[in-house]
């Protein structure tokens, strides 16, 4: 993706405030903290999220982050109470479980893996923990099936043509709809009453009373999960690649777990909650992992009406780009910014600086989840196996999210079992 040269080649010319065009569309990219924070945080009524058409049909029309005004309100309220730390804290055995599996695994088969494709396995059995609780076997694996190929025809080019990657993936997503129909309806004749996120979706009701349609609740979920695996797997995946090429920083990190481990009967006791708050170096190198990789690298927004911004207008229509990728390599604001340095976190980032999961009524909600998994996996990891990052190859590649080059290929083991 040629777009970070672009930009900051034009920044060095124009300024952190330029007009340019991006698919034909007339667009003002915004590479300051100001400028971010008045779109997206004290102006966030002038401007609306703006995705294409097709999107909105893979996804769902009702998906929260489509949307602003009162069904954002309440339904961000209601996604945010059920990823809330009081809320996922009581996921943490789960998450354990999860990853441990995954790391047996790819220890057990001895393989080279993708560890980006792993590691969205990963993070879509924490989604679908997260919002389904512990879910029957067989409604999972027809989820993931067909999840698999609707992510796979997201950014394919839309066309209804049978056989193509995009009218495979919307068949899925009629998929998609029926199975969640299923669920919901056992959950309704079982008259379950659960607290995770569905069952908070089947109960929320409007100020008229009314609850949400069947095709409300499947599009959120699937949003959720949208927006939860890829951006999550291509965070912990840099985690592991900045840890592997940082030996020193590795060992502290480990030290910091084996602490932890030892305190839990040599691992035999799951993790608490509040041992996860006590991972300080790990958090700063977590932190560190958001800042250099971003992978929300910026966002879209359009203009509802003619804006005014320190004298430049920006006319009804237009689109709208803050630069959080460009913020967070800016060393106005973060010294030596191409260093991997886990300490500049000892001192919180000055206001507006830091946005990985973006800002304002529109910032991730599940941001607390993200970190929570990745300190769960890497505990695990650090202290029970070992990795080896194979090839040489360095760089990033954008599927759309940056990722390490082919998905940072690796071999993991058992600790026990290690090579010599």
């Amino acid at each position: 993706m040629v777009l970070p040269l672009f930009v900051s080649f034009v920044m060095f010319r124009y300024g952190e405030i330029f007009k340019t065009q991006i698919l034909g569309c007339p667009c003002v990219m915004l590479a300051s903290p100001e400028a971010a924070r008045f779109v997206l945080v004290t102006h966030a009524h002038l401007f609306k999220p703006t995705y294409p058409k097709s999107k909105e049909m893979m996804i769902g029309p009702w998906a929260l982050f489509f949307h602003q005004g009162e069904y954002h309100t309440r339904l961000r309220k209601l996604v945010q109470y059920s990823l809330a730390p009081d809320t996922i804290r009581k996921l943490i055995p789960g998450i354990e479980h999860i990853a441990l599996s995954a790391l047996d695994s790819w220890a057990a088969s001895g393989q080279v893996i993708n560890t980006f494709y792993e590691m969205k396995k990963f993070s879509f059995d924490v989604g679908i923990l997260s919002i389904f609780g512990h879910l029957d076997g067989g409604y999972k694996e027809k989820l993931e099936e067909n999840y698999r190929i609707v992510d796979k025809g997201y950014n394919s080019f839309p066309t209804k043509i049978p056989g193509s990657a995009h009218h495979k993936a919307l068949q899925a997503r009629k998929r998609l709809n029926q199975i969640l129909s299923e669920i919901i309806r056992e959950r309704k004749e079982k008259r379950l009453v659960e607290k995770d996120l569905l069952g908070h979706l089947l109960n929320v009701k409007d100020e008229k009373g009314e609850t949400l349609t069947e095709d409300q609740i499947a599009d959120n979920i699937i949003g959720i999960l949208f927006a939860a695996q890829d951006t999550t797997a291509s965070f912990i995946t840099w985690i592991l690649k900045f840890l592997h090429d940082d030996p020193k920083l590795l060992e502290a990190v480990k030290a910091e777990q084996k602490a932890m481990y030892e305190s839990n009967n040599g691992g035999k006791e799951h993790l608490t909650w509040a041992q996860t708050r006590k991972m300080t170096l790990t958090y700063r190198v977590l932190l560190e992992g958001l800042r250099m990789a971003s992978i929300i690298s910026f966002t879209f927004r359009e203009a509802v009406v003619d804006v005014e911004y320190k004298g430049y207008l920006i006319p009804k229509g237009w689109k709208v780009m803050p630069l959080f990728r460009n913020i967070h390599h800016n060393p106005e604001f973060f010294s030596d910014p191409h260093d991997f340095d886990p300490s500049r976190f000892e001192v919180a980032p000055k206001p507006n600086t830091f946005m990985p999961f973006g800002n304002g009524v529109h910032a991730c909600p599940g941001n607390e989840l993200a970190k929570l998994e990745a300190l769960i996996l890497i505990h695990h990891l650090v202290t029970k196996f070992r990795w080896e990052v194979v090839g040489s190859e360095s760089g990033i590649q954008y599927g759309p999210f940056p990722v390490p080059q082919q998905g940072l290929p690796a071999r993991f083991w058992k600790q026990s079992s290690c090579p010599s």
